[in-house]
């Protein structure tokens, strides 16, 4: 699996750590940026992610920031992205696999390495049931062009 990562200044520290897990389970990352705690916009680095990820068929995008809100709040303004904000294993699980979520979001200030490490391997080792799921997996991609 191919896998965009990025984040903003508040989740740099932590980026490079969950992009060497993500190698070691054998995928190919490739760093968006940013590459120094210099203030930057998570907006920013959110539509990188996400713009690389409905470019590339077939990839997956990681978001990090303080909490993790702010990217995937940012993240899900984008037709076609389901991102999901995972603080724990079961999140991590349903994401994948009743959603299909294919930008997991992390917030470096609220998850310490022990954990993230956990919901980078939860993540990577669940798949997407479909089933009943595919049904409102399809529903929510049709949300993306609503206007109440």
């Amino acid at each position: 699996m191919r896998y965009f990562i990025g984040a903003d200044h508040a989740g740099i520290e932590i980026k490079a750590f969950v992009k060497k897990l993500f190698e070691n389970l054998g995928h190919e990352v490739e760093d968006l940026g940013p590459f120094d705690k210099t203030r930057v916009d998570y907006p920013d680095f959110a539509a990188k992610v996400c713009e690389a990820v409905l470019e590339n068929e077939g990839t997956k995008g990681i978001l990090i920031c303080g909490t993790g809100l702010g990217m995937s709040m940012a993240a899900n303004k984008f037709d076609g992205i389901r991102a999901a904000l995972c603080h724990n294993d079961f999140s991590a699980a349903m994401a994948r696999e009743h959603n299909d979520a294919n930008i997991l979001c992390l917030g470096e200030r609220v998850s310490g390495y022990g954990v993230i490490e956990s919901i980078v391997n939860t993540w990577d080792s669940h798949k997407f049931q479909g089933g009943r799921h595919a049904g409102r997996v399809e529903k929510i991609n049709k949300l993306g062009s609503c206007r109440i």
